[in-house]
């Protein structure tokens, strides 16, 4: 996707103004990134170590495993999709528009985080869109810390997303260039784990990238790459070709 050239560029950068960083750590969401927005690198609050504000998944489960108020239509079970879920609304995180199910989740999303998701194979593909989304917004904090896996990875992410600003969203109507989510696919899923494909397509063509997932504590979460990146690297494709596609 990018040239020899870009790459050496990139790499006598600061962190936070590499695309690669941009791309996959999902600080602005992909979506912002690959649209062309700048990265706010100097309207970071600089408070690596600020404590996130409690969140609806910080209390205690019911005796179904699910959060307080967390109700979902399980009945997938371990059955891949075959096609998009119907019941597609499309909401808007900041400037990312991202899918939202009545049926698969989130149910909740009236705060932040947006969360009860269907332990299924389609609530594990909203969540890998609904949560990276929210990391681009001022409530991101909660978020890493209610549906980020804890570990390293995790605070890697912390660390990193603090040194960098919030999304553009409040600052711009110009949405043209945003990239657009267009379709998924999921590789694998186990119940317990699953992995995300999300499809997009930019002003540059199609672009695919890989977001990693555990159910824990009775709702999807993500698990973060070693570095603290949300997502695998972006790469472009071709074509839409083993992928099933949201009716947009």
């Amino acid at each position: 996707m990018f040239t020899r050239r870009q790459r050496r560029t990139d790499d006598s950068e600061p962190y936070w103004r590499q695309r690669g960083w941009q791309l996959s750590a999902g600080f602005l969401a992909v979506a912002v990134v690959l649209g062309g927005f700048a990265a706010l690198a100097s309207g970071g609050d600089g408070r690596a170590g600020a404590a996130a504000s409690p969140g609806p998944l910080s209390g205690a489960l019911t005796e179904d495993g699910r959060p307080q108020g967390c109700h979902t239509d399980d009945s997938a079970g371990v059955t891949l999709p075959k096609a998009a879920p119907k019941d597609i609304d499309w909401r808007m995180i900041g400037v990312v528009r991202v899918p939202v199910s009545a049926a698969a989740g989130p149910t909740h999303d009236d705060g932040t985080p947006w969360w009860c998701f269907a332990h299924t194979a389609t609530g594990a593909v909203l969540a890998a869109h609904v949560i990276t989304a929210q990391m681009g917004e001022s409530g991101w904090r909660t978020v890493a810390a209610e549906q980020l896996v804890p570990g390293q990875p995790r605070d890697m992410f912390v660390f990193r997303r603090s040194t960098v600003g919030d999304s553009v969203s409040a600052n711009t109507t110009d949405t043209s260039a945003v990239s657009t989510y267009v379709g998924f696919s999921v590789p694998s899923y186990t119940g317990s784990t699953a992995r995300v494909n999300l499809l997009m397509r930019t002003t540059q063509g199609y672009a695919a990238t890989t977001v990693n997932l555990r159910w824990d504590k009775g709702d999807w979460k993500i698990v973060p790459f070693s570095d603290g990146s949300l997502y695998a690297q972006v790469q472009s494709v071709q074509n839409t070709r083993g992928y099933l596609l949201w009716e947009v």
